[in-house]
């Protein structure tokens, strides 16, 4: 067999993997390929442009595929010397309420079933996540090691584009025009308090707790980056607890002032924040940047600095990020003040 034919049999394997390419993909991907011909006139240049990014997204997400297959399989080594005891993060981490077509571990997002829903962040500096957390943390976990926290945690994100196909995207915007009604205004958690509430001075929005199907098609997403994502934050890879998801509409004069995703009681052990942006086009609103601030450890806290990291909203893109990192959201600028002209974001945040 020759090498072509071996890269043939095996393009054909991960061509029919729907966590590789999903069916909407190669439709896509299929439609773009017909352009290029009719239009470009069969111009090679722009066919090899298309195949260069395919190939780079395949190759991306069979990085993931494959590294969860040799963990399974060093996984089933172990298991046949000492006797394995089901865990129950990684039975969390696999949403065992879900149906799992395969035996790849799976991200669910628990906004839905979750009868407490994601948690309001916090306001103003925190200490850091679990690695470092004193308080409540270690009332939670007094046997647990608490490892030396960095001095500096750079304010690092990963990004990534086109993150939803256009049919994906389109599907999650109409689902949440659909429930402009189900929206509620945005609450934070401030120190000392055990619940949320509403503070206009400190941030103003409104969410939406239940994203429906698309908790699933966000989830396989991230899952499928999820290597890449740690890398490029240069964090430990680990298995999440528990994931918080929800949408959020901000519209004219809406903000959100600098805070962390991670302060004291549950949200204590939040690792990891997400955030994806879309909208309606063409885009409507200016504003509504995502400011993410370099940190130094001080006292057993975060304290942000006065540099930052500024992040543009684009549509149909998804930023990562440490939770223990202070960011803010500027101050939305939308003449319409319509809820269709919002700018949109699904956020959320990984639990270690």
């Amino acid at each position: 067999m020759t090498s072509r034919e071996i890269l043939d049999r095996l393009s054909d394997t991960l061509m029919c993997d729907e966590h590789i390419l999903s069916v909407r993909e190669r439709e896509l991907i299929v439609s773009l390929l017909q352009r290029a011909r009719t239009q470009a006139g069969g111009n090679g240049v722009v066919t090899e442009m298309i195949a260069q990014a395919v190939g780079e997204i395949v190759a991306q997400r069979a990085y993931g595929v494959l590294g969860d297959s040799i963990t399974r399989r060093l996984s089933g080594h172990l298991s046949h010397a000492v006797p394995a005891i089901p865990d129950k993060e990684d039975q969390e981490w696999r949403g065992q309420d879900q149906p799992i077509p395969d035996s790849r571990p799976r991200t669910a997002f628990q906004s839905g079933p979750n009868p407490v829903g994601p948690i309001p962040p916090s306001p103003g500096p925190h200490p850091p996540g679990p690695k470092g957390k004193t308080g409540d943390w270690q009332a939670q976990a007094e046997s647990v090691a608490v490892l030396d926290m960095p001095a500096i945690l750079p304010a690092e994100c990963a990004v990534l584009e086109e993150f939803l196909a256009p049919s994906e995207l389109d599907d999650l915007l109409q689902y949440t025009l659909r429930q402009e009604s189900s929206f509620s205004l945005s609450e934070v958690i401030s120190p000392g308090c055990n619940g949320g509430m509403v503070d206009h001075e400190h941030r103003r929005s409104r969410v939406l707790m239940d994203l429906g199907k698309h908790n699933g098609v966000i989830a396989d997403r991230i899952q499928s980056s999820w290597p890449r994502i740690l890398s490029r934050l240069g964090h430990d890879p680990f298995v999440a607890s528990r994931v918080e998801a929800q949408i959020t509409a901000s519209s004219d004069g809406d903000f959100f002032r600098r805070h962390t995703d991670n302060g004291a009681g549950e949200i204590a052990l939040r690792e990891i924040t997400f955030v994806y942006f879309f909208h309606r086009e063409p885009k409507t609103f200016q504003g509504g940047e995502l400011r993410i601030y370099d940190s130094r450890f001080e006292n057993g806290a975060y304290i942000p600095s006065e540099d930052y990291r500024t992040i543009v909203p684009q549509q149909n893109q998804m930023v990562l990020f440490a939770s223990s990192l202070s960011h803010e959201i500027t101050p939305v600028e939308c003449a319409s003040k319509a809820f269709a002209d919002s700018r949109f974001t699904v956020n959320g945040w990984f639990h270690r």
